[in-house]
């Protein structure tokens, strides 16, 4: 069992701690890029999109249309650069639309 600790932390310094702890970045990342895509696009990409997964820094999105895919292919700098900005940090260097 842990040890106690007798000091004052804010629920955001426990929460990383926990997050650290337990190892949880990787999923906590995971569901805040599939939040973001789905915000970002709007509800007609998101109807087509299947899967949204991050790997490493790859962006891996599964998508139902082909006509989409391609739409989307053309601006793949910008979404990254998109997305990048609405997360907050540089979590993501590469898109792959399949």
């Amino acid at each position: 069992m842990a040890k106690r600790n007798r000091q004052f932390q804010s629920i955001e310094e426990l929460m990383k701690e926990v997050i650290s702890e337990n190892k949880l970045q990787k999923g906590l990342a995971q569901l805040e890029v599939e939040a973001v895509w789905a915000n970002l696009m709007g509800k007609g990409v998101a109807s087509y999109t299947q899967s949204v997964q991050l790997n490493k820094k790859t962006l891996l999105v599964r998508l139902s249309s082909s006509v989409l895919r391609e739409e989307l292919s053309y601006g793949k700098e910008k979404i990254i650069k998109m997305l990048n900005e609405a997360l907050g940090e540089r979590m993501i260097t590469k898109l792959i639309l399949s």
